[in-house]
């Protein structure tokens, strides 16, 4: 047996390397973006949440665009060169937006909306392309592929690991100062955008790390550039089973663009509260956008004329995957949102004898993935090898109900704290190990089924509409993560203003107009969440939610797997 089959290419070092200064970046402002949306620039947590699942959503939808524009036009290594900057960029202005909140908040809230956008953009940009770049490593069919990105995985959990250690160490800072002559911690405001420079800082690096050393090691079997410009050769796709180039007739896009423009008015009429006077605008305007382009991009690569029927049934495959993929993430990316609110509101946050900052808890994950991230691929290879390797949407079901059990275990830890009480940050911790085990399930196995089923002419733009999945996701994750019920610290502000919430929240006592004015200023809200008809009393109703939506998204996804595994036509 040659190394070859064994090892694996230089050329995964280096992409392991640049998407980990990536992720680095990502994930390092994502740790600290909710709350300075909140402390800084003055959002309810609501609004905060429903931002970060905007946010995350579009981030994740750009990708559709990417992959095109790098399939048709300008190649893998342009677009991801061209993604780093943007994102580099985009993070410099989080670090203007928080210099400049204190004297003129207006004008910060402004820059911290174009940073967004610029993130947005040069993560569509740069997503697809690097993770594509992996697939293209191997040989069409190579048993390697799962170990591949399992390995890669590790690289992103890297860079997350360091970006959520860095950028809090700096950006979450907590002060002691006296009260009354009694201690009392108060968080430092003006730190976040120390952060948010350090991931703008590991983002550069990554980029240029990616431009030296492209050329030398990302590189085929053959010795053969991989990621230029695409070139259509018509007389090497008449010589191949595979067509090069997609046909979509002008009919087919018109069509998609109608069922966008249905599926986008259609959604939103769905989205807009009456009981809410004032509609969130990116609850109705941006949450509708993202799943109705999704799903009529997917729409757009079945019309393609030169689709075969084994092609259709595997594409059709990654879609229902990714289907299922929605609820892992929406109860997963809770992370930057709910879970960090209560990290930061209802939380003992000391661990032998160290009081970690609120957004430091969510690298357990990251922590949890670099311990695990081997194991695992050597796991699949040891069952591979004995035959007894479970297939791609078995592992992802298994996944799901992971992340369920994860869920029932901090909500068991929750159920009888009450409003005053503190959850043990060491039951966050175990709850992020089953998140882990079951993202080891999921998502790198996603990203090897979308390299080991997608033709090659749609290997970028397929794995974007992969991460459709994780756009509508994470849109939900913010629809979800607006559902938390008030927690222990609106209840003693409330009790400062004079104000008994739990008896308002009851309605067994109705507050005065000066009241509802005092709690409305302090964003804090006079009545329970609901879910599909049901109201949300407490954190334990809560994380049920999500212990019900991944618990029978896992069940359903297995029940099924066998049937998929058919319309692969062979691949495992």
């Amino acid at each position: 047996m040659s190394t070859t089959t064994v090892s694996h290419p230089k050329g995964l070092r280096v992409l392991f390397t640049t998407e980990m200064w990536e992720r680095f970046n990502f994930y390092g402002m994502r740790a600290l973006l909710t709350l300075f949306i909140v402390n800084a620039l003055q959002f309810s947590d609501k609004d905060a949440s429903i931002i970060y699942g905007g946010f995350l959503g579009l981030s994740y939808l750009t990708p559709m665009l990417g992959g095109y524009i790098s399939d048709r036009y300008l190649g893998n290594r342009n677009c991801i060169l061209l993604g780093g900057s943007l994102m580099a960029i985009g993070q410099l202005l989080l670090f203007f937006s928080g210099s400049i909140y204190e004297t003129n908040l207006g004008g910060a809230t402004t820059i911290m909306w174009a940073a967004l956008g610029v993130i947005i953009l040069g993560n569509g940009f740069f997503k697809p392309n690097i993770s594509s770049m992996v697939g293209s490593l191997y040989p069409k069919g190579d048993s390697r592929l799962d170990s591949a990105f399992t390995i890669f995985y590790m690289g992103i959990n890297v860079g997350a690991f360091l970006g959520m250690t860095v950028c809090p160490l700096l950006g979450d800072v907590k002060n002691t100062i006296l009260v009354a002559g009694v201690e009392k911690s108060v968080r430092d405001v003006t730190a976040f955008k120390w952060g948010f420079l350090a991931a703008g800082a590991a983002m550069a690096i990554g980029t240029v790390v990616f431009l030296i050393l492209k050329n030398k090691y990302i590189v085929t079997p053959t010795g053969d550039a991989i990621g230029g410009k695409p070139v259509f050769n018509a007389a090497a796709q008449s010589n191949s089973e595979e067509s090069e180039k997609a046909q979509f007739t002008n009919g087919a896009i018109l069509g998609v663009v109608g069922l966008l423009v249905a599926l986008f008015f259609g959604i939103h009429y769905l989205s807009i509260d009456a009981a809410v006077a004032v509609q969130n605008p990116i609850k109705v305007w941006v949450y509708p956008f993202i799943y109705a382009a999704g799903i009529s991009l997917a729409v757009l690569i079945l019309t393609d004329k030169t689709i075969t029927k084994v092609e259709r049934d595997r594409i059709l495959v990654m879609y229902t995957v990714a289907f299922f993929v929605i609820f892992f993430w929406s109860a997963f990316e809770q992370a930057g949102s709910s879970l960090t609110f209560v990290a930061d509101k209802q939380t003992d946050l000391r661990l032998f004898g160290w009081e970690m900052p609120p957004s430091f808890v969510q690298n357990a994950n990251s922590i949890f993935v670099i311990a695990f991230a081997l194991p695992f691929s050597a796991l699949w290879l040891w069952l591979q090898n004995r035959k007894a390797e479970p297939g791609s949407t078995v592992k992802q079901s298994i996944g799901l109900a992971l992340l369920s059990v994860g869920y029932f275990i901090i909500a068991l830890q929750v159920k009888d704290i009450g409003t005053s009480g503190k959850l043990g940050v060491i039951w966050l911790i175990v709850m992020y190990m089953f998140h882990t085990m079951g993202e080891l399930c999921l998502s790198p196995i996603g990203l090897s089924l979308v390299s080991k089923l997608a033709p090659k002419r749609f290997s970028s733009l397929l794995m974007g509409v992969w991460f459709i999945g994780n756009a509508a996701g994470y849109a939900l994750a913010g629809t979800l993560g607006a559902l938390i019920p008030p927690t222990g610290d609106k209840f003693e502000a409330a009790k400062e203003m004079g104000v008994d919430l739990q008896a308002v929240l009851d309605k067994t006592a109705t507050p005065t107009a000066e009241q509802l004015a005092k709690l409305a200023a302090a964003k804090i809200d006079t009545v329970y969440p609901t879910f599909a008809g049901f109201t949300i009393h407490n954190l334990y109703e809560f994380f049920m939610v999500f212990v019900v939506l991944s618990g029978v998204a896992s069940a359903l996804l297995f029940v099924i797997s066998g049937r998929l595994s058919k319309m692969m036509h062979g691949v495992k």
